[in-house]
Formats: structure tokens, sequence, C-alpha cells
């Protein structure tokens, strides 16, 4: 018994012992022609990847869908619930993978959460984003779940794993950013979080807690996790997507002077569909259906007029289209003439960029400032740095500090600086309701995701299934009309 028992182990199996000219003889013609496409589909991305250590992953294909010296589908020659639940198993991994190459390289869906973008893009909108118009960002996090952005649902845990973490490198892509493209990026100041309030975030209320007498903010909101949450730190790839309109590009002189933006000293035109926040003084309720008419969403006219005891008036805080502005200007219900102006107190002006500068700008007034280009050098001053100071030591991740009087750029005194990265200056349509780079700067060129392309679907969040729900018109419309080719 001993003899045999022995001899059944020391012998490996028939199809182990076979030879490699037996393996390839045995493979059927149309698994040939199948390696054959996902052989040059693979080199093609390795070439576009400019990588040629990612050719020795070839061989595993190789042995995937040819040799089989590797036993993948070992679970097929098996019977009952075991095939059954790896046939699954399979799928779902092909299925990922797929995914993941998709909405890496390629493109992904992103729907559109706020107003900001109104009335260009509507809330509820499902957009198409386009990677490869820019160029797709090789994964900086590459272990991630690639249906999450940086949650797993129902479960609230990271949707990635940290490390490895990859340095930042952009495949080439048909064309750079131009003035008036939507843009998709990560949210710049995203990078560290408080869980539980998640906006304004964690830079805007360390800021408010100054303000407020905190002299260190962050062990503040770490002693009060029971209002704050967690914090956490988020790579690049894995920050919130915002989506906004590219107005200022890398090397730039960039100003806004009462609402109108100047690029060089020279003014540039306001996308069509710009709105502005008026006061709207009215003698009576305006009802919901003529808010509706004119494409208003409830929460940005509110269920009535403020009664303003202060001002002596009723009103609305509206923002509008220069069109539906001239619509709303001939209701009956208007008892005055429209001002340009919000009374809303959406976003605390003292919140302005650069956070905790001294510079007076407000919403509508802001610059004249540089937009930073990649290889440009700027002479750095104490009056300046503030405006680039999270660039140089945040984004472009150099040690920066001011000491007696000097800055000091990885431990040498430096008033000079030559940038990385390129960056860009990002705002909203909805200007007066659009947490945008008014707030929270420049964007940088690593955050940058792609362009929205179409609509894949729109549903309007404040109307019923029978009541207008789906918005068909909008269904394949061109998320970015004006998009210069």
């Amino acid at each position: 018994m001993n003899s045999n028992f022995n001899n059944t182990k020391a012998y490996p199996s028939a199809e182990g012992m076979k030879s490699l000219r037996q393996r390839i003889k045995e493979v059927k013609t149309t698994r040939w022609i199948r390696f054959g496409i996902v052989s040059l589909l693979f080199f093609l991305w390795v070439i576009w990847m400019g990588n040629p250590w990612l050719s020795l992953i070839w061989l595993l294909l190789l042995d995937i869908y040819i040799t089989a010296y590797i036993p993948w589908t070992w679970w097929k020659k098996t019977k009952g619930p075991v095939k059954t639940v790896m046939g699954w198993v399979d799928a779902i991994v092909y299925a990922l993978v797929l995914v993941y190459i998709i909405f890496a390289f390629i493109g992904q869906n992103y729907k559109i959460p706020s107003s900001s973008l109104e009335k260009s893009l509507l809330v509820g909108d499902y957009l198409w984003v386009n990677k490869t118009i820019y160029g797709p960002r090789v994964p900086q996090t590459p272990l991630h779940f690639p249906l999450a952005q940086h949650t797993l649902p129902v479960i609230n845990t990271k949707s990635y794993i940290e490390n490895p973490q990859l340095d930042y490198h952009r495949l080439p892509g048909l064309r750079q950013i131009k003035r008036g493209d939507i843009v998709v990026f990560n949210y710049p100041q995203g990078d560290t979080v408080a869980l539980k309030i998640q906006n304004p975030d964690y830079y805007q209320i360390c800021h408010d807690l100054r303000r407020n007498g905190i002299d260190n903010p962050r062990q503040y909101i770490e002693q009060n996790p029971q209002m704050f949450g967690e914090i956490v730190w988020r790579p690049v790839d894995r920050r919130e997507n915002y989506v906004k309109r590219a107005i200022g590009l890398p090397g730039e002189r960039i100003a806004i002077k009462s609402d109108s933006i100047f690029i060089d000293g020279k003014p540039i035109a306001d996308p069509e569909n710009v709105q502005f926040n008026y006061i709207i003084p009215v003698s009576a309720t305006i009802p919901d259906e003529k808010w509706q008419s004119i494409g208003v969403r409830a929460d940005d006219h509110g269920a009535a007029p403020v009664d303003s005891e202060f001002a002596g008036f009723r009103y609305y805080d509206v923002p509008l289209t220069a069109a539906m502005k001239n619509e709303v200007e001939t209701w009956t219900e208007v008892s005055g003439p429209l001002r340009k102006e919000s009374m809303s107190g959406i976003y605390d002006l003292s919140g302005m960029f650069p956070l905790g500068a001294n510079y007076g700008w407000t919403r509508p007034d802001m610059g004249e400032f540089w937009i930073p280009q990649r290889g440009s050098t700027l002479h750095l001053t104490l009056d300046n740095l503030p405006i680039y100071e999270r660039a140089i030591s945040v984004y472009e991740g150099n040690d920066l500090k001011v000491k007696d009087g000097k800055i000091y750029i990885n431990g040498e005194p430096s008033e000079y600086y030559t940038f990385k990265l390129d960056y860009y200056w990002m705002m909203g349509d909805n200007r007066d309701r659009s947490a945008d780079s008014r707030y929270w700067g420049f964007v940088p060129e690593d955050h940058i995701v792609g362009s929205p392309m179409f609509v894949i679907a729109s549903f309007d969040e404040e109307r019923g299934w029978f009541d207008g729900k789906i918005r068909w018109n909008r269904i394949l419309r061109d998320a970015n009309p004006d998009r210069k080719w």
C-alpha cells in the first residue's frame, strides 16, 4: 500500500507532462484568433503607455490563452456548486477588469451634483466623461475598485488601497485644455477630509475656526470626532470629482472686475448661459409653475419670498440668465427693478482664495495675478506668496517656510521658483452659487480627469416619474457644445 501511495505522488499528471509543442498543437484556431486580437490591443496599449517593461505581462496572456501551464480554468473540470460559483466569479472578474481599463484610460460616467454649471449642465445630468481628449492619467492609486470613487456604498469603507502610489504620468491626448472647455477634475482641496463635514471642506473649516479664535484648528477637529468625524487623507485620483469651465490657462494673468473676467488685461466674453443672482422685489408670491417654466429649481427660488423688515420689501434671491431675467421682468408679481446682487450669503466672502490672506478680494472683484505654467519661473515675494504657497508646497511637494522675513524652499533661501506643473483657473456658469477657483484657487494638471462629451441620461430630482422627471430632450445631447476642437 505504501509503495502504491508513493508512486501516485511521485509522478506528475499527464496534463503536466505535455510538451510545449503538444500544448500549442491542441490550441483551437478560434483561441489563436482571440489571442492575436488581445495581443495586438495589448501592445498598442504598451506603446501608448511608453513603458516597455509592461510588455513582460504578455507572457501571462500567452499562458492564459495558449500554453496553460497555470491551471486557470481548473474549476471547469469540477461538478456541482463549485463549478457554478466559479463560473460567476470568472465572469465578474473579467467584467471588473474590463470596467477598470475603460474607466482608467477611456472614460467614465459622472453625475452632476450641484447647480454650479446651470444652465449648461443641469442637476441630475449623467454624463460620459472622455479621458482621451486631454490624455488619460496612469492610475496613481492602481489598487482600487473601479465603480466607486473613494468609498464603497453600504459598508462605507475606502474603495482603494493607498499603497502603492505611482508618480503622475499622463498619456498623449488629442489636445490641451482650451478656454471655455467644461472640465472634470479632482477637487484640489480634497486631500484632507473630515468625514462628517465634507462641505465646506477641511481647509475652509480650519479657516473659520481660526476666525472664531481657535489657534489650533486641526487639534480641535481631532478632539471633536462626534462633530467632524475621522480625518482621512485621499490620493489625487481618489478625491471628489468636480466639473467647472476652464477660464484661465497656464501662463496667463487673470483679474475679475465687477463680475467681468480679464485675461492679460483684456475682457473675455461670458458663456452663453452664464447666470448671476438677482434681487427680485415682489408684491405677491410667484407660483412654482412660473419658476418651472423658465427652468429655475425650487432650491434656487425657495418656497416663498423673503419678508425683510430691514429692507422694507419682499423679495426673491434667484440666479438668472439674461434671457430669464428679461422674462421675469414681465411678471405681474414683480414690483420693481431687478438688482444684480446676492443677499443669500450662500458663500462667505471671507473664505476667498487665498484663504487667510488679506487682499480684500471678493467674489466679483479679484486680482490681477499670474496663473502658474510648467517650466516658468516666478519671482516670489512675501506679498504674492499666499497665492502660490499651496501650489509650491502641496501640489508640487516642497518644504516651504518663512523665517525672519525670508522664503525658504527645501531649506534653501529662495526668491524664485520654477513650476513643475501647469495650472488652470476654473469657474462655474452659475457665478454667484459656484464654489470654484475663487474660493480654492488653481487646479493642477495632475488633477485633470477629462471633459464631458454627452448626456447619458437626465433626471429632474424635483419632479415625479409621471410629471417630467426624465428629461428626454437632454439624452445624448452634447455636454460641452462650446468645446473648441
